[in-house]
């Protein structure tokens, strides 16, 4: 198996057929508004992983709010303390915490424009990918949740006590999401020349670089000055809606398929998500 990558509880979209294609997503700040982690942290905090000290820190805060756009050493910082603040929690308990409050906590927070993007690519034929350097715990149900087809996240080791050691086994982190993406590319049958990417952060340009169709999404400095240079469309995603009220608004008829012009340029608001509602399965134990 991949590593990083969850072949087995997110289910193909399509069929099998040559070439094949797939859309890249970053996850914290490009399809949702906030860092997962952040989110899960009065969870975490609630079920007693973590304490109120740890919660303020001003470390803590910095993870959550910097992973999806730190330089190299910021991140490096970051994945250090994510390996100390992580060592001994039970895993089974992570998982729970994380499935009990998921739609509570994630669907409020997911882009409309995201979504859309998504919706659009899947009916075009497109596998999605969660590419995320948060942690497969974390990754792995919002994958599910918004319907994509793998994830390649962070994974932490587990130690025989059902307990994370703090030790990193996968660092899904700028040049290693390109590895992974180019793994896939391999085993799946994906044309990397007809791929699309999506990323709010200049750590993932090697990712970006490794399709056809890369696109800054809400970049910061950096990024935006290298989508610049380089003609890479650039989309603004402001509007988090929760997937719910999407489908309450699904329309009779169903939205075109995904053009190249469309792809290119900000996402044309779509259908609801009856799509998400039909592929949505329980959570595995």
């Amino acid at each position: 198996m991949l590593r990083g990558v969850d072949n087995h509880s997110l289910p193909h979209s399509m069929p099998h057929s040559m070439p094949r294609t797939a859309a890249f997503f970053d996850l914290d700040k490009t399809v949702i508004a906030k860092s997962s982690t952040l989110t899960f942290s009065k969870s975490f905090y609630q079920g007693g992983l973590i304490n109120r000290r740890a919660v303020l820190r001003t470390a803590y805060a910095q993870f959550v709010f910097l992973a999806g756009g730190a330089d190299h050493d910021q991140m490096e910082r970051m994945r250090e303390y994510l390996s100390a603040l992580c060592r001994g929690w039970n895993v089974q308990l992570v998982k729970e915490l994380v499935a009990e409050t998921l739609h509570d906590l994630i669907d409020p927070i997911i882009y409309d424009e995201a979504a859309s993007l998504i919706e659009e690519h899947h009916m075009a034929g497109r596998d999605v990918v969660i590419v995320s350097t948060s942690g497969a715990e974390v990754v792995e149900p919002i994958g599910e949740l918004l319907g994509a087809d793998r994830v390649v996240a962070t994974r932490m080791i587990v130690g025989d006590d059902g307990c994370f050691t703090g030790e990193v086994e996968y660092y899904a982190y700028g040049p290693t999401k390109a590895e992974a993406i180019r793994e896939l590319a391999e085993s799946e049958g994906y044309d990397l020349s007809r791929c699309y990417a999506y990323s709010d952060s200049a750590t993932d340009l090697p990712m970006l670089e490794a399709v056809g169709h890369p696109h800054a999404v809400n970049p910061g400095r950096t990024l935006r000055r290298e989508a610049l240079a380089r003609e890479w469309p650039i989309l603004d995603f402001h509007r988090p809606v929760r997937l719910k009220r999407r489908i309450r608004s699904f329309p009779e008829q169903p939205p075109p398929p995904l053009g190249p012009a469309a792809a290119g340029g900000p996402a044309a608001p779509t259908a609801g998500l009856v799509w998400y509602a039909s592929r949505r399965r329980p959570t595995a134990a």
